[in-house]
Parts: C-alpha cells; structure tokens; sequence
C-alpha cells in the first residue's frame, strides 16, 4: 500500500513528483533551461513551484539562467566542443537533477524527499549518458548538419518535457516510458561504439 505524505492530496502529490522527474531528466539534457524555464513560470504566475524551488523566481536568479541558457544553446551548436561541455557537465547536470527533484518534493516527508533525490539522479544520469554518447558518435562525422540536426532536436524535446512536467503530467510520465525503454537499448550500443572509436584512435 502506498501511503501519502501526511496533510497532502493525491493529486499534488503526483504533480509533485511528475514535475520532480521532468526537472531531473531535463537537467540530463538542458540543465540551463529547465531552470530558467521553472523560474520563469513561476515568476509570471503561470506555475506554482513548491517552496525549496522558488529561489529560482529571483531576478538575480533568473538573470544568471537565463546566461547560463544562451551559453548553452550556443556551446552545443559546436561540433567537438559540444561534447567538452557535456563531459565537464556530467558532474553538474547529474547531481543538479537529484537535487532539483528533491526540492520538488520538499515540502513532504524526509524520506519522499530522499527517494526523489535518488530517482533524479538515476533520470538525470539516463538522460545525461544518452545525450552525451550520442552526440559524441555524431561528431565523429566530418559534416556539422547531423550535430545541428541533433542539437536542436534536443532543444525542442527539452521544451516539450518541461512543458508537460510543469501543465500535462501523463504526457510525460508516457514520454519517459518511451525513453527509458529507449535507453536501454541504446547505450549498449553507444559503449561498444565509443570503445571502437577510442580503440581505433587509439592503435
């Protein structure tokens, strides 16, 4: 039997947590954006962020993603350093979707709060390896139309997740249904495409 955080409804408890899986995988993929995205929303009335999470409503903060964001959309446009920014981010976009999903389960029990932080970081880290290994077999090609294809792509796929974490909540709960079985079959292919590309530039 699942029991519910005391004092709160099903249904924000969901909200809660499905908007706490939509932050965590967008992190994965565009940290900068899913946090100016939060703030945004929330700073204009269209969204209201469990408490832990409107620090990101700031002007200041808002100021600073809303940077962060730019420099990222036009440091993936990059083909070679796209893939420097995702190896320096894998120590910032992983832990900032366990702590993004913990905030956004904040106002419940310590142990909720806790098993969202660990499942973020797994959604982020799913999310992250995908991105990253993919975009690294694409810049083994020579053309940059295949990198800007797939950065953009990201871009909107990004828009859409948080989108519907934050005002359609099954149409992401379905969406990462998809990925995940997604992922699993394609990392094993990406790892033994990255120790080919490593082995071969390495003989």
């Amino acid at each position: 039997m699942v029991v519910l955080p005391r004092g709160l409804p099903m249904a924000e408890t969901l909200s809660s947590a499905v908007m706490a899986a939509g932050l965590s995988w967008a992190s994965g993929v565009r940290l900068y954006m899913a946090l100016f995205a939060a703030g945004l929303f929330g700073r204009v009335g269209w969204l209201t962020l469990p408490q832990p999470l409107r620090v990101l409503e700031s002007p200041w903060v808002l100021g600073i993603t809303v940077l962060l964001f730019v420099a990222e959309f036009l440091a993936d446009k990059v083909p070679g350093f796209d893939s420097i920014w995702d190896a320096v981010h894998t120590f910032i976009r992983i832990p900032a979707g366990a702590i993004l999903a913990a905030a956004a389960m904040g106002q419940m029990d310590p142990s909720w709060v806790a098993a969202a932080g660990i499942l973020g970081g797994a959604i982020a880290t799913g999310a992250h390896l995908t991105k990253a290994g993919s975009r690294a077999l694409i810049n083994t090609s020579p053309e940059p139309f295949s990198n800007w294809t797939a950065s953009f792509s990201e871009d909107a796929i990004a828009a859409v997740v948080l989108w519907s974490a934050f005002f359609h909540p099954w149409l992401l709960l379905g969406f990462l249904a998809v990925f995940f079985l997604f992922a699993a079959w394609l990392l094993p292919r990406l790892w033994r495409g990255l120790r080919l590309l490593f082995f071969k530039f390495a003989s």
